[in-house]
């Protein structure tokens, strides 16, 4: 006990003198203790003595081995005060508790934006940089953070990881499926006064014209979509037959029906489907199961969606309004084609000639008169 006592008294002098005697023959950094530099080595040499004996993962230090086997044993010791949340890490918690405290200890040296975490410092100066590290293996295309990425791979891939557990329909992102869960449940969270685009659906303002023609939109999206007709810009490109579209939906679309695997097959018929839904429908008409009955004439419908849309023929509604000439419709999809009308727009383009439609019948009713 007295020898640890002395060497405890021997190291605590050596703080105040400055006296580092242990030396790393690598680096020339110096050390108080015989067993810091004797782990400061481990660095240069890349010896891990610390193995997991669970997955065969080794570490330099014990500290690092004891953090890692918490995520084989699930145990989180560092306990939230303000939420109760629990984390394997400390770090992590106190990360964590910037969303309590408000702090945001991170600030852009160009436009003064902070942050609570020096990752999200480092995405934000892209902004000002430019820079889009990561690159997709499939189109050529680079975004700023590996997240952006990840999301951006599954228009290559078709998966679709967020299912709503009211229709089975799936997509890509959160945010996506947050918003459709939305017509489900008829939550607005958004209030008029606080969207400028949806306020000028009242006031008719169209502040962004088109300098190629004499049409004007009520947003700039809108506008930069328009231009793409006068450009000839096809932005989203398909990164197995070079196919490329005006729109990020047309090249998911074209991509679930030329390339997507069809993963879920009818065991009753030769029939296979690219998404859960559509194969779940298909099966009812093997059954004859029609659930949804319309209330004005009892006819019977596969779909609650189909159900709405034929109620409408005995209510004469028509939610769907065009804000260039106040026309209505019943569907959502008349409205969509009806717009082209106004802005040329013709997103279906024959592969064997020049020619575009913006019908996908009219494509296809031409290729049977002139290529069929």
């Amino acid at each position: 006990m007295d020898v640890l006592n002395n060497n405890n008294i021997l190291g605590f002098v050596k703080t105040h003198s400055g006296d580092k005697p242990y030396k790393c023959n690598y680096c020339e950094k110096t050390f108080l203790h015989n067993s810091d530099i004797k782990r400061h080595l481990r660095i240069h040499t890349g010896e891990k003595a610390y193995q997991c004996n669970l997955c065969e993962k080794a570490f330099i230090q014990n500290s690092c081995l004891t953090v890692h086997m918490r995520a084989h044993t699930g145990e989180k010791p560092y306990k939230c005060s303000h939420c109760n949340k629990f984390f394997s890490h400390n770090s992590s918690l106190k990360i964590h508790m910037r969303i309590h405290t408000g702090e945001k200890p991170y600030q852009c040296n160009n436009c003064g934006k902070t942050f609570s975490q020096n990752n999200g410092l480092t995405i934000h100066m892209r902004t000002h940089t430019g820079e889009k590290p990561y690159k997709c293996s499939h189109c050529d295309k680079f975004f700023s953070c590996n997240n952006y990425l990840k999301i951006h791979m599954r228009i290559h891939t078709g998966e679709r990881p967020y299912t709503c557990k009211h229709c089975d329909m799936s997509f890509i992102c959160n945010s996506n499926l947050q918003s459709h869960i939305r017509k489900h449940s008829g939550e607005k969270p958004y209030r008029c006064s606080y969207l400028t685009k949806h306020l000028r659906a009242h006031t008719e303002e169209k502040p962004y014209k088109c300098s190629h023609c004499d049409k004007d939109f009520s947003c700039m999206s809108d506008l930069k979509i328009h231009i793409r007709i006068h450009t000839g810009e096809k932005p989203y490109t398909c990164g197995q037959c070079d196919m490329s579209f005006i729109y990020n939906s047309y090249l998911q679309s074209h991509l679930w029906e030329h390339h997507g695997e069809k993963q879920y097959k009818c065991s009753q018929c030769d029939s296979s489907f690219l998404n859960k839904r559509n194969f779940v429908g298909h099966l009812k008409t093997h059954s004859g199961e029609k659930p949804y009955e319309c209330n004005y004439c009892e006819k019977t419908f596969l779909y609650n969606s189909d159900l709405m849309r034929h109620v409408r023929i005995h209510t004469g509604e028509k939610p769907y309004q065009c804000n260039s000439c106040n026309k209505a419709f019943s569907q959502n999809n008349e409205l969509t084609i009806h717009l082209r009308a106004h802005t040329g727009e013709k997103p279906y383009q024959c592969s064997l000639c020049d020619k575009a439609f913006s019908r996908r019948g009219n494509l296809k009713s031409h290729i049977r008169r002139h290529h069929g």
